[in-house]
This record gives C-alpha cells, structure tokens and sequence, in this order.
C-alpha cells in the first residue's frame, strides 16, 4: 500500500513533534515509527478488508477491532486491547433541508508510536485536525495521545453547529404550534424527536470514556493531555444536557399541539351543532306546513305565509345570537 492509494487519506511520521520530511512506503514507516520520539499517523476513509490488511499486519492489531473500522456501525466506546487503545467516535452534522441528523465514525487505534484513524460518512474532516497539530509542534511532542484529544475535540465541537441547527428547526416548529393558524406539525414534531434521540445516543455513550481518558486511566495518554480530556468531558456534557432539554420541550410542544387540536376539533363540532340547531327550526316548521292536511292553523290566514317566514328567521337569529354569545360561533 502507497500514500496515493485512495483509501489512505494521508499519513506521517512524526519526530520530536514535527513532521517529517518526504514519504516512505508504509511498511518503512512502520520501522520509522519505532525510533525514541517518533510515532506515525495513518488517517484512512472508508477502507475495505483487503485495503486494510497490510496495516492490520504491519501494527499486529486485534481482529475484532479491525473488523469495527471495517464495517462501522458501531456505538461509541473504548476498549483496550493489550497495549492498543481503540476508540469509537460517532461524528454529526445537520441537514436542515431535510431536518435530518447526518451520522459518521472516526475510529482510532491508539499505541505508543502509532495512531491510525479510519473515517466513515463526511462529517468531521480530520485534515484541519492535521494541519492544527502540525502547526502547534509542542502538542504534537506529547505523541499519539495529543492526537486522539484533537480528534475528540473536533468531533464534540461539530456537535455545536448540528445543535444549533436542531435548536432553529424545534424554535419554527413551537412557534408553529402556538400560531394563530390550523396546521397540524405532529409529523414534524415527531420526526424532529427521531434526531435528537438518535443524536442522544450517538453522544451519551461516549461520556464515560472520556472521562476515563481524563482521569489517566491510560498510559498512552500522558499527563500533560488529560486535563484538556477533562476540558472535551464538560462540552460533552453540555452537549447532553442541551439534547435531554431538546427531548423534553419537543414532549411538550407534542403534548400542546394534541391539544390544540383536540381544542379545534371541539370548536368545530360546537360550531356545527349550533348550526344544526339554527337550521333545524325552519326545517321543522317549514315540514309542518307541508303536510297534506286539511284542517291546519293559520292556512286561510291571508298573512300566514310572510308571518311563518318572519317568526323562522327571528327565532334563527335570536339563536344565532345566543350561540354567538356562548362561544361556539367563534
């Protein structure tokens, strides 16, 4: 495998902090790597089983995990696997067109000279990561550990824009509700509820391993990078609370919007009952007259006809008015 194959992203040996000059086949580079202060960065997108053997071979990692970066899917998690730490990162980005949650993966192995990342899905470039670090040589001298606190740092900090996204699209859709209008977003509402819980479960995983992180649970992470784990820990948080938030508020606007439009279903069945009642007065009266019969009052009154037709429109608009009055005509 060569640096222009294009499952391999870009990789790097890194001395003392700084990059190293040129490129060399990658099974050189894992020699490289094996040098005091120096470790090598391999970033792969979305690689195959073939694609990866030679790394699998060249760095002698564990199967299962191997299988995970592979074949993805996976939730968020951290396992050791002998000296190897691997990690599991659910990235997001949101599509406000179609008011989705956008999932990707980054998984890391993790060791004491080497760090090798494979992306699944567009969400969270690790380019800028890269270039950051590269940029920044004294992070860098801390080895792999400082790369992995960037990667986990860029990963929770996309999860800012995908929140806020989410926050604009529930502030439309309860402003929605509470309108004057007769629409009904319970679709919406619904759909908008999927993504947070999706969302949620692609995050609260996640807490506890960077907690550990930053308690220096692990040796590969020195003690110079686990405070600022303690750092990416409190934005997680934050992220999860505001997502808890996000899940009880669309419960609410649910509940609300059923209520309106129980509200408007009894508006509309008062509205019509009380037209039924309007109607039913000259409908009786005009069925009396009709019938057949001989011997009925008022039949040879010159006046009954505009008489009838004057008492059938006074008693509709007097309950016109009552219902008026009551509220169901509203």
């Amino acid at each position: 495998m060569r640096e222009n194959d294009p499952v391999v992203v870009d990789y790097a040996i890194y001395e003392h902090g700084r990059r190293r000059d040129g490129s060399l086949p990658l099974e050189e580079a894992v020699t490289a790597c094996r040098a005091p202060d120096t470790f090598v960065w391999i970033g792969l997108y979305e690689p195959t089983e073939q694609e990866f053997e030679t790394i699998r071979h060249e760095f002698d990692l564990h199967e299962l995990a191997v299988e995970d970066a592979i074949h993805a899917h996976q939730r968020p998690k951290l396992e050791v696997f002998g000296e190897m730490v691997f990690v599991v990162l659910k990235t997001a980005r949101y599509v406000d067109s179609d008011e989705v949650i956008q999932l990707g993966e980054i998984l890391v192995f993790l060791g004491e000279d080497f760090v090798i990342t494979v992306r699944h899905g567009e969400a969270s470039s690790l380019h800028g990561v890269r270039e950051s670090l590269e940029a920044e040589p004294k992070r860098l001298r801390h080895g792999p550990g400082a790369v992995l606190h960037a990667i986990v740092d860029q990963v929770v900090d996309d999860y800012g824009p995908a929140i806020e996204g989410l926050g604009e699209d529930i502030d439309e859709v309860e402003s929605e509700v509470f309108s004057s209008g007769r629409g009904n977003p319970t679709e919406r509402i619904y759909k908008l509820k999927r993504e947070v819980l999706e969302f949620n479960r692609a995050t609260g995983p996640l807490l506890e391993p960077v907690n550990r992180m930053g308690r220096g649970d692990y040796s590969v992470i020195p003690q110079e990078i686990r405070a600022y784990f303690r750092d990416v820990d409190d934005h997680l948080r934050r992220v999860r609370e505001q997502l808890e938030g996000y899940r009880d508020l669309l419960t609410s606007i649910l509940e609300a919007n059923l209520a309106q439009v129980t509200v408007r279903q009894n508006q509309d069945v008062r509205k019509i009952s009380a037209f039924v009642a309007i109607l039913a007065v000259p409908t009786m009266i005009a069925a009396i007259y009709g019938m057949n019969f001989d011997d009925m009052p008022e039949l040879g009154w010159s006046l009954g006809y505009p008489f009838v037709l004057v008492l059938m429109a006074t008693i509709c608009f007097t309950l016109y008015r009552y219902f008026k009055r009551i509220g169901w005509l509203e």
